[in-house]
């Protein structure tokens, strides 16, 4: 028998009350600092017929009934990453959105299944001058220290910018790029023994959670930066260094806040990346063939006409608990 698990009780709406005037009065910033420059605000659909690639997300499924009485299985998207980089395709245009997204099973003090994703591209872009945005973002927002569950960041300052490389080196005593696709020689170097059926990259996480997160972002934010080449599944490779590509994540006071790419622009190369997705999807557990989803070829296609670019998904309602130091996310959103 399956159990349900209720939710921890939060307090009430009116107990909340200031941690959700703080979360209107950032919203209303962040929409006057794109708007400052430049940029466009857009409202893309929920309900897509492709809610993603990404292997682990799970999303929630629907079927569109037509008054034709013809049926269509639709998604509730992910992220509104593929309809907006359509949009710069299409226009040319700098786009930000404070879009309502769903990933199924999630739950706990940072995650829930529906919550509030911050994503902005901007033609031009590398992923050196998102870093700047970002950083520059962050500051006009928040209070120049923030503090969340004991520990206390500056942001007055320049934020830490380090590669995948050297923090691996720094806190795990390995070098991870040297070591790609070879799980026994990352094992080895970093000291750890193989668990049974242990990829390369399921090893690869265990140490990013293990030994390299709780360790950055400790004192100022970290921009962790130039992922594995496998680990960015829509980020252009660096062409300094095919090992890795362009990709940065940001961390905070022990919470990542965002994910970040210089857009890759080749559909051929992502078409490729897409189907070698589909089949690390298809292996794992639990996979079911009927209720997968077609290719998003209308994105495909809209790669011939994006431009260089750079775009980045910042978690809204996490950025809020930096923001009033609440200790769950559903305490910054409006539940009942």
């Amino acid at each position: 028998m399956n159990t349900v698990h209720a939710p921890d009780r939060l307090p009430g709406l009116s107990d909340r009350l200031p941690l959700l005037r703080r979360r209107s009065l950032v919203i209303r910033g962040v929409r006057a600092f794109f708007e400052a420059r430049g940029y466009l605000e857009v409202d893309t659909p929920c309900l897509v017929p492709t809610p993603g690639e990404e292997v682990h997300l799970r999303p929630f499924r629907t079927t569109l009934e037509r008054p034709d009485g013809g049926i269509e299985p639709l998604w509730l998207h992910t992220s509104p990453e593929f309809a907006m980089k359509r949009i710069v395709a299409a226009t040319g245009q700098p786009v930000f959105q404070l879009a309502r997204v769903w990933r199924n099973g999630e739950d706990g003090a940072l995650h829930a299944p529906e919550f509030t994703m911050l994503e902005w591209y901007r033609p031009g872009a590398d992923l050196h001058s998102l870093l700047d945005e970002t950083e520059l973002l962050l500051q006009r927002l928040l209070p120049p220290a923030v503090e969340w569950n004991g520990v206390r960041v500056r942001l007055d300052g320049r934020f830490e910018r380090l590669t995948v490389a050297d923090a691996f080196r720094r806190h795990a005593g390995v070098d991870v790029l040297d070591t790609q696709d070879d799980a026994p020689a990352l094992a080895k170097g970093a000291g750890v023994a193989l668990r049974p059926g242990e990829t390369w990259e399921d090893l690869f996480f265990r140490l990013l959670l293990q030994r390299v997160e709780p360790a950055i972002g400790r004192e100022r934010p970290t921009f962790l930066t130039h992922w594995p080449a496998s680990q960015a599944a829509l980020a252009r490779r660096d062409p300094g260094d095919g090992r890795t590509a362009l990709r940065f994540e940001l961390y905070a006071a022990g919470i990542e806040l965002a994910n970040a790419f210089e857009e890759l622009t080749d559909p051929v190369e992502q078409r490729r990346r897409f189907l070698a997705d589909r089949a690390r999807r298809a292996s794992l557990p639990g996979y079911d063939p009927d209720a997968d989803w077609p290719m998003d070829e209308a994105l495909l296609a809209s790669l011939h006409g994006l431009p260089p670019c750079a775009g980045i998904a910042l978690g809204l309602d996490r950025l809020v608990m930096l923001a009033t130091g609440a200790g769950r996310i559903g305490a910054v959103q409006w539940r009942p």
